[in-house]
């Protein structure tokens, strides 16, 4: 099943759930269609700030002590918590449902001197996570593509071919012999499972954005193969952390301090990579992310 699939059958399925429970509720009621109608939406974004609740009480519970330089006060964590709700909102209901209609194609030419860029989504997303990194990298003269991996409940190593295809088309498209990675979450696991099994000749730097190098405790509540792959201590992580076992071009770790999504936090560093920790910046918010933007440009272009 691709990811807007699923994710426009879990809207629906929300929408008649908070629906039938908006009825209920005002069953004995004198209230109208509209304001059981109003109940149910407010049902649905209560559902949805709970999920986000849900993600920081686990980074809590599983935090890596964050340097001091990264540390935040009250102020800035509840900022932190709405801007990751309204990431939440804008990718799930609106963009990665609905893909089609809001990421054009992948304009790709013939190379100008720099290397074109691949971006790897996530678990549970598709190419429409990309919408505004996409805009921003295209207009500081980047070249990028983008791609959809499927099935969203996958072996990662399932989805090496559809990288590595998608590679090759774009080689062929912009006549460069190499390409960048930019992988965020799971996207960055996929992009150094292509690693292992292709080796590093394609690929000239690979950048990640908060990926679970060494598992997520939230995985544990993950369905499919690449979520229990994503278990810290799982046998698949502990292959492709073994020495030796991904040919590593030049690699940037960029990780939040404070990710949500991916405890404990300092799962993200990658021994051979430089890293660079972040504070104050949720996992899906990274997404729209004026620093994660900054931080990119300079990384592409050292």
């Amino acid at each position: 099943m691709a990811a807007a699939t699923l994710h426009q059958l879990m809207l629906a399925g929300e929408f008649v759930f908070y629906l039938l429970l908006g009825v209920l509720l005002t069953a004995k009621c004198d209230w109208t269609a509209a304001q059981t109608l109003g109940l149910a939406m407010l049902l649905f974004v209560a559902g949805r700030v709970f999920v986000i609740s849900v993600t920081f009480t686990f980074s809590r519970a599983y935090a890596a002590q964050a340097p001091a330089s990264c540390r935040i006060g009250a102020v800035s964590a509840i900022a932190m918590f709405l801007r990751e709700v309204a990431a939440f909102f804008l990718m799930f209901t609106l963009i990665m449902p609905f893909e089609r209609f809001f990421m054009r194609a992948d304009r790709l030419g013939l190379s100008t001197g720099r290397l074109p860029i691949l971006l790897i989504h996530g678990y549970q997303c598709n190419r429409g996570y990309w919408l505004w990194l996409r805009r921003r990298l295209e207009r500081a003269g980047w070249q990028v593509a983008t791609i959809s991996l499927a099935p969203v409940f996958n072996d990662i190593d399932g989805y090496v071919g559809q990288v590595s295809q998608r590679i090759e088309d774009i080689c062929a498209a912009t006549g460069a012999e190499q390409v960048m990675l930019v992988g965020h979450s799971m996207g960055g696991l996929v992009s150094r499972a292509y690693l292992r099994k292709q080796g590093d000749a394609r690929v000239a730097k690979l950048v990640t954005l908060g990926s679970p190098h060494h598992g997520s405790r939230l995985a544990k509540l993950g369905m499919g193969e690449n979520g229990r792959q994503m278990v810290p201590g799982s046998a698949w992580l502990a292959a492709l952390n073994a020495p030796g076992a991904v040919p590593l071009p030049q690699t940037v770790s960029i990780y939040s301090c404070h990710d949500n999504y991916v405890m404990p936090q300092d799962s993200s560093l990658l021994e051979g990579a430089k890293i660079v920790p972040l504070a104050g910046l949720g996992h899906l918010e990274m997404a729209f992310s004026t620093e994660i933007e900054r931080l990119l440009l300079a990384e592409l272009a050292a």
